[in-house]
């Protein structure tokens, strides 16, 4: 074991989440944590996630010449499978364990970890659903947004519609210019409560279901905003026919092709409690 990962402290405890979250995800798909990472511990992890996330970067085009996706953020996916120190970060038990009880779950798998950085200048990210992606058969599923840097509404503050959940998949939209068009009006049209938080410390995490919908505006700072993401699913589902290509792709890429109808249980799938 090298010096660094030793001297990382560990994230293998488990916190008890005040009630008001567990029912407040439970009601409207979404809620914030204060301090799931101490200020000590964000300050030792962050450079990790950075510099694996800066590593493995293949956006090499200019802001200006990227579409609507792109500009929206560098994302940098699975930083656990090629730096062991991320690996750490990324298997840790008290996510999991946070994400288990906000979900309801004896037990979670991972699905991919993502880095967001949403670059000075960078564009906003579209209304969409994230389960829109993901050949799964189960609902429980959530997503870990952790910014590593404190940030504030105007580098671009993760945007929800409260209790959109319900309605399970609506569009068959990728994120892009279409689908921030259709889920703006039908959010409007259904009248969901609009929440996002004015601030956020690094080390704070908001977590949303896969299928609530969501989006960030732009970044209108000097800094990039930085932010480290873990997507979980509950222990016990199984891989479904494909809707659209990028489940064909995703049920390839993060699942490792087990068959359809099998339980979702491969290498890049750990049950991590």
């Amino acid at each position: 074991m090298s010096t660094e990962i030793a001297n990382l402290p560990k994230l293998d405890d488990f916190k008890k989440l005040p009630a008001d979250n567990i029912s407040e995800f439970q009601e409207k798909g979404h809620t914030l944590v204060k301090g799931v990472l101490s200020a000590d511990e964000i300050a030792a992890y962050r450079p990790v996630i950075v510099g694996a996330a800066d590593r493995y970067n293949t956006e090499k085009r200019k802001l200006q010449d990227r579409d609507t996706y792109g500009k929206a953020f560098l994302q940098i996916m699975n930083l656990w499978q090629c730096d062991a120190e991320a690996r750490k970060f990324v298997l840790a038990k008290r996510m999991a364990k946070m994400a288990a009880d906000l979900m309801g779950v004896e037990n979670v798998r991972l699905y991919h970890d993502q880095a967001l950085f949403k670059e000075p200048g960078g564009g906003p990210t579209p209304w969409h659903q994230d389960q829109y992606y993901w050949p799964i058969d189960t609902n429980n599923t959530i997503t870990m947004w952790m910014p590593l840097v404190d940030i504030d509404v105007d580098m671009g503050m993760l945007t929800f519609a409260s209790g959109s959940y319900i309605e399970g998949s609506v569009f068959n939209f990728e994120i892009s210019d279409e689908s921030e068009s259709a889920y703006d009006d039908y959010v409007k049209e259904h009248k969901f409560p609009i929440s996002r938080a004015k601030t956020m410390n690094a080390g704070d995490a908001t977590w949303h279901r896969g299928f609530t919908m969501h989006h960030a505006n732009g970044n209108n700072s000097d800094k990039r905003r930085e932010v480290m993401t873990i997507i979980y699913i509950a222990d016990g589902a199984r891989v479904t026919p494909y809707k659209n290509e990028w489940q064909k792709n995703d049920h390839e890429k993060w699942l490792m092709g087990v068959p359809i109808g099998d339980l979702i249980d491969s290498e890049l799938n750990p049950k991590l409690l």
